[in-house]
C-alpha cells in the first residue's frame, strides 16, 4: 500500500493511495489527487542519514575514489519537504544539482542487526531528491552544512510504499528528468553498499528508531539546475516526486 502525509481543507490528513489517482483519507473519503493543497513528507522523520558516493560511477563522475566503508552523514529535519514543494537556488552559487535516491524508511526499534535480518525492520520505501550545492563541498568527507542541510533542499515522496510491496529493493530503476529530459538513469542494484549492510553497519553503531530515513544515495548523471526548472525524479515501483527550483528572494 501506499501512504501519504497531505493537507487538505486546511487540515493535515494521512491518506492512501485509492487507486493511483485519488487519495482514501484516514476518515474514508476519497479525494482527488489534484484536490491536495500540500504534500508533505510521507513519515515525520527521526534520525536522516544519507549517504555519500554509494554508486562507483557518482564517486568516479566525481573524480573520487569509491569508500571502503559507508560514508554517511546526519541532515536535520527542516531539510526535507513534500511533491510538489519548490527548492531554493542560493543567489550566486555556480552549481546546484539534483540526486535521485531510494530512501529507506525504518519501522522499528532496532540495535545489532544482523545483515540477514535487516529487512524485517524496513517499514517502506520513498523516493528523495537530495539536493547538492557543489560550490561548497570541501572534499567529499565534508558534505558540511551549506550543501546538504539547507531547508527545504531535501523532497521526499510523495509516498511512502510498503516495505512488502517492494520485492526486491535492490534492483530498481531510477531517473531524474528535468524539464522532461531525462539527465540521469540507474539501477539500485549497483549501489557499493546494499540496503541490508547499510542497516546493520547503522544498528552496530546506534539504535535505529521508528521514523528513521536512510537516503543511500546516487548514481551519476548530475546537471546543474536553475530557478524555473522543473525536476522529477523516479523510482520504479516507488513513485514519481515532482519538484520546482526558485529564485533565493
Amino acid at each position: 500500500m501506499k501512504h501519504a502525509r497531505i493537507r487538505y481543507e486546511g487540515t493535515l490528513h494521512t491518506a492512501t493511495s485509492a487507486d493511483g489517482v485519488a487519495l482514501r483519507l484516514a476518515d474514508g473519503r476519497v479525494i482527488a489527487a489534484d484536490a491536495v493543497e500540500a504534500w508533505l513528507p510521507p513519515v515525520e522523520p527521526g534520525t536522516i542519514f544519507a549517504l555519500g558516493l554509494n554508486y562507483a560511477d557518482h564517486a568516479k563522475e566525481l573524480a573520487f575514489k569509491p569508500p571502503e566503508t559507508p560514508l554517511v552523514f546526519l541532515k536535520g529535519p527542516t531539510a526535507l519537504i513534500g511533491h510538489r514543494a519548490t527548492t531554493t537556488r542560493p543567489a550566486g552559487v555556480a552549481f546546484m544539482h539534483y540526486e535521485c535516491e531510494l530512501a529507506v524508511v525504518i519501522g522499528q526499534t532496532a540495535r545489532d542487526v544482523p545483515r540477514e535480518r535487516a529487512y524485517e525492520v524496513v517499514a517502506g520505501y520513498s523516493v528523495a531528491n537530495d539536493y547538492a550545492i557543489r560550490d561548497y563541498l570541501e572534499n567529499y568527507y565534508r558534505p558540511n552544512l551549506r550543501v546538504k542541510n539547507r531547508d527545504g533542499a531535501t523532497p521526499l515522496g510523495p509516498w511512502l510504499v510498503d516495505a512488502a510491496d517492494v520485492p526486491n529493493p535492490m534492483d530498481l530503476r531510477l531517473c531524474t528528468r528535468v524539464n522532461g529530459v531525462e539527465t540521469q538513469s540507474g539501477s539500485t542494484r549497483d549501489m557499493i553498499f546494499d540496503v541490508p549492510h547499510l542497516i546493520a553497519y547503522l544498528s552496530s553503531l546506534m539504535t535505529l528508531s521508528p521514523g528513521d530515513v536512510i537516503l543511500t544515495g546516487t548514481p551519476d548523471g548530475l546537471a546543474d539546475v536553475r530557478p524555473g526548472d522543473h525536476v522529477v525524479t523516479e523510482i520504479e515501483g516507488i513513485g514519481c516526486l515532482d519538484n520546482t527550483i526558485v529564485a533565493d528572494r
